[in-house]
């Protein structure tokens, strides 16, 4: 029996892999060591820890449950960059003793699921956005995404940010800006407000998101979009110099957005790969494997 974790900084999926083929999978809130202490993820991984006896008690499971046997754990997480995933190591062995606990990042979980053995380009797009290149065994270069302030091209958050901008800068139709502020009943200074006032500024930027996706169809829309891929790709995806590899994408932006995706990929002369919205299928298949 062994476990698979892919942990965002919002939610965390964990996927259990029992002897036969057989599996399932319970959620919990998010990690990522470098915003929360030690306590924090503790309370997460104990979380899950309790869901997963649970739910192999009521599988009738129990000598697992009771003796928690996990050959091994392969977590992938936000933030899980060293020495900040030394955190989340001790957490998973506390609540998963006698269990070989393996660490990555996000981005690794994304090239794994995406390219599984092969040489590739994995991207995530979601609330932010990263890139690496992938050999089929280890992220052999990275873009720095930078965030939303400097980078993040394409994230939710960017694509909140530049939405609101565009709005508020008379760069969209006047009958859009209306039905903005009325869909989320704002003012500008409630936006005002939440950009430069509120803590994370880039998760609510991407809840944004929604609205570009119901008006997607708005030439100035599209144009915001397909505009903000294509920077994507300029900013970061360029810098690997392998137009002749296929580009993977994992998130829920690159996921809703698969279309206008497709368009700045091929004016920006690159193939368009898999595109996933969750990677942890696919990296219990390749754990499986």
């Amino acid at each position: 029996m062994y476990l698979i974790v892919d942990s965002g900084s919002t939610k965390t999926a964990w996927c259990v892999a029992l002897p036969g083929g057989l599996s399932f999978t319970v959620g919990t809130a998010g990690i990522n060591p470098v915003r929360d202490g030690e306590e924090a993820v503790q309370a997460v991984v104990s979380d899950a820890s309790s869901q997963i006896s649970d739910e192999l008690i009521v599988g009738r499971a129990s000598s697992f449950a009771a003796q928690r046997c996990f050959e091994r754990i392969f977590f992938y997480g936000a933030g899980c960059i060293p020495p900040y995933s030394d955190v989340v190591s001790r957490a998973l062995s506390r609540a998963f003793p006698g269990a070989q606990v393996a660490v990555e990042s996000d981005l690794l979980g994304a090239a794994r699921a995406l390219c599984g053995h092969d040489e590739g380009i994995a991207c995530i797009l979601g609330t932010g956005s990263n890139s690496c290149l992938y050999d089929g065994r280890r992220i052999v270069a990275n873009t720095s995404p930078l965030g939303w302030i400097l980078g993040d091209e394409g994230s939710g958050a960017v694509l909140g940010r530049t939405l609101v901008g565009d709005l508020l800068k008379g760069q969209l139709d006047g009958a859009l800006k209306r039905a903005f502020f009325e869909r989320f009943a704002l003012t500008q200074g409630d936006v005002i407000e939440h950009v430069y006032r509120q803590p994370l500024a880039n998760r609510w930027l991407a809840s944004l998101v929604p609205f570009l996706a119901e008006h997607r169809s708005d030439e100035g829309i599209h144009a915001l979009l397909v505009g903000s891929f294509r920077s994507f790709f300029r900013r970061n995806v360029v810098a690997y110099g392998r137009k002749d590899l296929p580009v993977g994408l994992v998130g829920g932006v690159a996921w809703q957005f698969q279309p206008e995706l497709c368009e700045a990929a091929e004016a920006e002369g690159f193939m368009l790969g898999r595109v996933l919205k969750q990677p942890i299928e696919l990296l219990r298949e390749f754990h499986g494997e």
